[in-house]
């Protein structure tokens, strides 16, 4: 018979936690370890799950996620999908993509999921500034349009309330401080020296993302400064990636426009690039659930635990 990897899923009833179990439930090589209703918010309880789980899913608010991960085995293995470990040099990103990255992910035992916006900036501005087309010190931009699911439960349903207030009916730009939570990762992992100018947007849809970042030709290396450059750029580097498919560059859409919705329920991220001779706009397209959130914790869980990469995910 063959063995089970044992699961925890701490937060399993919130929206990405409740979606990373629903994935694994019908996996044949998973057992799933829970915790009666009563004993959910008991931190002896959990911990202990914790340690007899191979891998464990923090689907928690940040201060959650740290109260465990400071009482849990030092050699537990974890997947945390907070805000919380995301730029902390004692956890690995888990955005396996990234040169060197893979190898990192599957060596470590505490692995930070990349946030949802992040996950669309940093694949586009990250090989850019790794290769040198563009320079570490330009100021950028990113604008990013989400769906409502982005929210969590709460918003949810706020979207979904029959009695809701005329403003759920259009686009809503937030973070209109300029101190978004995703900030940081933006950042650090893509080597910028500062982080962007960041807008991003929820609209009336369930799922699915759209992430831009437009870049004049003009600050881009002689060696990269056109479209078709940079998306061969973007091939090069993703192409041994199962999850991210990079389209030639200025391939439109029959209607001339993205949908943010499209990848909605899968797990694999697309690139587009777009322009003209002075201006470039890069695009990543994917689930805001699926590569940018639960999607890309299962691709650490399989990468952690030696499973094939993309099993149980949507490609």
């Amino acid at each position: 018979m063959m063995s089970k990897y044992k699961i925890f899923v701490d937060g399993a009833v919130g929206t990405t936690g409740l979606r990373i179990f629903d994935r694994l439930a019908s996996a044949e090589d998973v057992e799933l370890l829970s915790l009666p209703k009563e004993l959910r918010k008991d931190l002896n309880a959990r911990v202990a799950k914790v340690a007899e789980a191979d891998l464990t899913f923090l689907c928690l608010p940040d201060e959650a996620s740290k109260e465990l991960v400071a009482h849990a085995p030092a050699n537990a293995r974890i997947c945390d999908t907070s805000t919380v470990h995301r730029v902390n040099p004692d956890w690995t990103y888990g955005f396996a993509e990234l040169s060197g990255q893979f190898e990192k992910i599957q060596n470590a035992n505490r692995v930070a999921v990349p946030g949802c916006h992040a996950t669309g900036y940093i694949a586009l501005v990250r090989p850019l500034i790794e290769k040198g087309a563009l320079s570490a010190g330009y100021p950028l931009s990113c604008h990013s349009l989400t769906g409502y699911s982005g929210g969590g439960k709460s918003m949810i349903a706020e979207y979904q309330n029959q009695d809701r207030e005329q403003k759920f009916n259009a686009p809503r730009v937030y973070g209109l401080a300029l101190k978004h939570k995703h900030l940081p990762e933006m950042q650090a992992l893509t080597g910028s020296n500062q982080p962007p100018i960041f807008t991003p947007v929820v609209a009336d849809y369930y799922s699915g993302m759209l992430v831009t970042v437009p870049v004049p030709v003009s600050a881009l290396s002689q060696e990269v400064n056109s479209a078709e450059k940079i998306a061969n750029l973007f091939s090069e580097y993703y192409q041994n990636s199962k999850l991210i498919t990079v389209h030639p560059a200025c391939s439109l859409p029959e209607d001339g426009m993205l949908a943010a919705n499209a990848f909605s329920c899968k797990d694999s991220l697309e690139i587009f690039v777009y322009g003209n001779e002075t201006q470039l706009l890069l695009c990543a397209r994917f689930d805001n659930l699926g590569k940018g959130a639960s999607g890309a914790a299962i691709q650490c869980m399989n990468i952690m635990l030696g499973r094939e990469e993309i099993a149980g995910l949507d490609v």
